[in-house]
């Protein structure tokens, strides 16, 4: 498909997802404006549209980004990102490993609040010269061509309350939730995508710490994970940049908790471990407690759907939306924006390359969902977790169990568990013969 293959696409969303997908599309249109209902600041501050504003960004997302925009990596430290060895860098404390060991696996990533990361994507994005960005504006409606199998503009909305209506030959839903995408297929009659969900009913509460001059030097970050035996409450505290700590606390299935600053500490002390507690309790808390609730993660089937409308490409969040815990949904995005890129690349078969688009993304998309949905599965541990328990839900948390135990014990194997885990490496790796004999040998002392 590469060369021009439109005059005009739009992007619905300027968050990772929408502005990924507008830099890959700038080499295929000589127009694409970006459509995005908040008031983008300047620079790198929290908007309205993002409550998971303060969360982190996987390898597998950086090197992703990194493959995108070039320099990306350069910009993001001189930004003040922090550079994080994953294995060395960050305590992990769960069941059975208090601590895990700590090892240099030769990965190194950032970390950074995500009001920067966007900051640095947008303005990477905005240097292609395609590509136009119309903040505090929103778009209302997905327009069909007469016949309704493909679409043809955009109908958007300024705070003003001006309308406009936007030709596209390519609209993007990165918009969310995917409510742009559905209202069309459900306006012109077109099949719902089935979805498979995993309700899980996590609450958070994330603070911003100033890091204190006694905070440990033997980390940068920590994982609590919590003990599903006792409760679901879980922690991930990681630096960000002007020398400051985001600290998460997690609950599942109707524990919450609080966003007061004397509630928020007394959950923190009773996390499973004191790790946390012990490096917060003398840090300044900078400015005020967000808290948010996430239903459960959501996979739309887009690739089970016998047609799909020309020139409509639904792209991370309104495809699949994960438990935010898990900090997947933001590198999940950059990676499907590369295939996007691979995709359209790919030289053109006979036909129409618009109305090949859409079938071949949601065929491939599995390479990229496959790993993080995996490890969504998880959140089956809970009995109250609603959905449909993968059938090999118990053999897989055996087997899961066996090979955090082989990877503390030997590098090799904790580093690939690591690079699983941060979506560098798919997971199907575990199948390889010689990792499955190990594991199952380890299986039989559980």
């Amino acid at each position: 498909m590469s060369g021009l293959i439109g005059e005009q696409a739009v992007v619905i969303g300027a968050g990772i997802g929408g502005l990924t997908a507008a830099a890959v599309l700038s080499e295929f249109f000589p127009r694409v404006i970006v459509l995005e209902r908040d008031d983008l600041p300047s620079q790198a501050a929290p908007r309205a549209g993002v409550p998971q504003g303060k969360h982190a960004l996987l390898a597998g997302g950086h090197e992703a980004l990194k493959d995108l925009f070039p320099g990306f990596a350069d910009d993001l430290a001189a930004a003040g990102a922090v550079p994080v060895n994953a294995g060395l860098d960050v305590r992990i404390e769960q069941p059975g490993n208090d601590p895990f060991p700590q090892r240099d696996l030769g990965l190194t990533t950032y970390a950074m609040s995500r009001p920067l990361l966007e900051h640095v994507v947008r303005l990477h994005a905005l240097r292609r010269n395609a590509v136009r960005l119309r903040a505090n504006c929103g778009a209302r409606e997905i327009i069909a061509t007469a016949d309704g199998a493909a679409v043809q503009a955009v109908r958007c909305e300024d705070g003003d309350g001006n309308s406009e209506t936007l030709v596209a030959d390519l609209v993007v839903d990165a918009s969310g939730r995917g409510a742009p995408t559905l209202a069309f297929l459900e306006a012109r009659g077109h099949p719902l995508p089935q979805e498979t969900s995993i309700g899980v009913d996590i609450r958070y509460a994330t603070a911003v710490f100033a890091v204190p001059e006694n905070a440990p030097t033997d980390w940068k970050g920590v994982l609590v994970f919590a003990d599903p035996r006792i409760n679901s409450r879980s922690a991930v505290l990681l630096p960000i940049e002007k020398g400051r700590w985001v600290l998460t606390l997690y609950a599942a299935h109707g524990d919450v908790p609080p966003s007061d600053a004397e509630g928020f500490m007394t959950f923190a002390r009773q996390l499973r471990t004191p790790t946390i507690y012990n490096a917060i309790r003398d840090a300044l808390l900078q400015g005020e407690i967000a808290r948010f609730a996430f239903p459960g993660s959501v996979r739309r089937h887009f690739d089970r759907l016998q047609t799909f409308p020309r020139g409509l490409l639904p792209v991370a969040d309104s495809i699949c939306r994960f438990n935010p815990a898990f900090g997947q949904g933001m590198s999940v995005a950059a990676q499907e924006a590369c295939l996007l890129r691979q995709l359209l690349r790919r030289p053109a078969a006979e036909g129409d390359p618009l109305a090949q688009l859409a079938p071949a993304f949601f065929s491939e998309i599995e390479t990229v969902i496959a790993t993080p949905w995996g490890a969504a599965n998880i959140d089956f541990v809970y009995p109250q977790t609603r959905g449909e328990r993968p059938p090999d839900f118990e053999h897989t948390m055996k087997f899961q169990t066996a090979l955090t135990r082989l990877a503390a014990r030997e590098p090799s194997i904790h580093k690939v568990m690591v690079e699983v885990r941060q979506l560098i490496k798919p997971l199907n790796v575990y199948k390889e013969p010689a990792l499955v004999q190990r594991v199952t040998a380890e299986m039989e002392y559980i």
